[in-house]
């Protein structure tokens, strides 16, 4: 797969001190040289996460399928919690560079949120992880700086005013104290491991932050030329308050702040109308469609279609194990080319394989920030590259390698993963990583981080009834649009 989305036959790649020198046929290696036979294989760049939260990488399966405002109250404990310690960080991040690596997938936009707040010690923990790992990554801090209630419709008249105290008294961090963080990390770590890692900025959600903050995040992010993560409107209860609370769309919340730009990374954009595409497409942005959390968490159906017809780069990713349950990007790709076929009567407009593919590779470049230097098999691009065995189930009989990549392999076919040039996992063992005494290690530390989670519980627990309230109430608001598969019938009767 070289710039033009050619498939090559016989060719060889030359790689060198991290980078794809050459690719052609009968090429001379230095000597010294390794040469890996490659006969029945493919040859393809590493797979790209365009989205994830690695501090739920221990949560897969941990919580019941709900709406995410109900799922983040069980997850992300909004009363505050115990504080996950540097090494739980740097064991769940290793966890999922494990797994990604194993799956071919060698480069990741992980948005990291803590609990109750980010110190030095769990970035470094998460970032040396990185590092250890081998893997490609682009990190930012996300931590929202309001309370609680002001993030939401409703809320904080719902609530009793004991509760409404504790949300206030929760531990945040000031615009000031955050943004002093956020330059130490990026002196420390933006352009370590030789480039392979990476700062990005995030303020998770417009509406989780103040202003000013919001503000000093996009001047942070251009004057470093870094990625900018923001979630908005991944759901319908957001479509309702930005009505309610700004009299507007959440995307055009941000661009009458002047801060909606070519550097953001907008995430799920599942509640967005016309209008709200028009100013994405204006903007230069990317979107990071995250099909199989949005089926999990029941969010709706992202307009695909229309936002490729209006020129939107769009990348592919995982979002957080608590929501995927797995990193495996191949199921990714899977979902993406399905699940617009039921949103979409006009099967005309249905994805692609080829489509699909590109917003794996070229659009997870741009979203990372990287579209020059990763997602191709071209001479100068770093060789972030992978093997995957043709002499499987999943290409056999071989008859059209694209839609057989995204709708037949599952990661098992990957007999190598390469990245900056070094290869981190080859025939079934990964290189940089003990993976049996990382498993048990985990295990080992369980006992904490279920004691983390029965806390979280009986907070969230006492939080529920108002935020099903809340849930209910929203939904007897009209937004002019449905995100759900069915009749607006269907929806409102259910």
């Amino acid at each position: 797969m070289d710039a033009d989305d050619r498939l090559l036959t016989d060719t060889d790649v030359l790689v060198e001190k991290g980078l794809i020198t050459a690719v052609g046929v009968g090429l001379q290696a230095p000597e010294g040289t390794r040469i890996i036979d490659a006969s029945q294989h493919l040859l393809m760049p590493g797979l790209i996460n365009g989205h994830v939260h690695s501090p739920a990488n221990f949560l897969k399966g941990a919580l019941d399928d709900a709406p995410l405002e109900m799922f983040m109250l069980y997850e992300v404990p909004p009363l505050a919690g115990a504080p996950d310690s540097a090494r739980m960080c740097n064991l769940r991040t290793l966890l999922g560079a494990a797994e990604m690596l194993k799956l071919g997938i060698t480069s990741v936009h992980d948005d990291a949120f803590f609990n109750p707040v980010p110190t030095p010690e769990t970035i470094d923990a998460v970032m040396d992880a990185y590092a250890t790992s081998g893997m490609r990554a682009s990190v930012s801090l996300d931590q929202p700086n309001v309370v609680e209630f002001d993030k939401y419709p409703f809320l904080k008249e719902l609530l009793p005013q004991e509760l409404r105290l504790h949300m206030e008294n929760a531990p945040r961090q000031s615009d000031g104290e955050l943004i002093a963080l956020y330059r130490a990390f990026i002196a420390k770590w933006h352009g370590a491991a030789g480039g392979r890692l990476m700062a990005s900025v995030s303020c998770s959600a417009p509406q989780r932050v103040t202003i000013p903050y919001f503000e000093a995040l996009t001047e942070l992010s251009a004057e470093h030329g870094l990625p900018f993560i923001i979630h908005i409107l991944e759901t319908r209860l957001q479509r309702v308050l930005g009505q309610e609370k700004y009299g507007k769309s959440l995307v055009r919340y941000v661009d009458d702040l002047g801060l909606l730009d070519e550097r953001k990374l907008v995430i799920h954009a599942v509640w967005i109308d016309r209008h709200d595409i028009d100013l994405l497409a204006a903007s230069g942005c990317t979107v990071a469609h995250n099909p199989i959390s949005n089926l999990k968490l029941g969010s709706g159906v992202m307009p695909y279609r229309a936002l490729r017809d209006a020129g939107v780069p769009i990348c592919l990713g995982t979002d957080e194990a608590a929501v995927d349950d797995t990193a495996n990007m191949w199921g990714v790709a899977k979902v993406a080319g399905l699940i617009h076929k039921i949103a979409d009567p006009e099967w005309q407009r249905w994805p692609k394989a080829n489509e699909v593919l590109g917003d794996l590779f070229i659009g997870g470049a741009r979203g990372m920030g990287l579209p020059d230097r990763i997602g191709r098999v071209v001479p100068g691009y770093a060789a972030d590259l992978i093997l995957v065995d043709l002499d499987t189930i999943a290409f056999t009989p071989l008859n059209d390698i694209r839609r057989q990549l995204v709708f037949c392999e599952n990661g098992s076919s990957v007999t190598l993963t390469m990245v900056d040039g070094r290869i981190v996992y080859e025939d079934g063992k990964l290189t940089t990583i003990d993976e049996k005494a990382l498993r048990a290690e985990i295990r080992s530390l369980m006992a904490e981080h279920q004691a983390n989670l029965a806390e979280t519980r009986l907070q969230a627990d006492r939080l529920a009834p108002y935020y099903r309230e809340m849930y209910r109430k929203t939904l007897s608001r009209p937004v002019g649009m449905n995100r759900w598969v069915g009749s607006n019938e269907d929806v409102h009767n259910n």
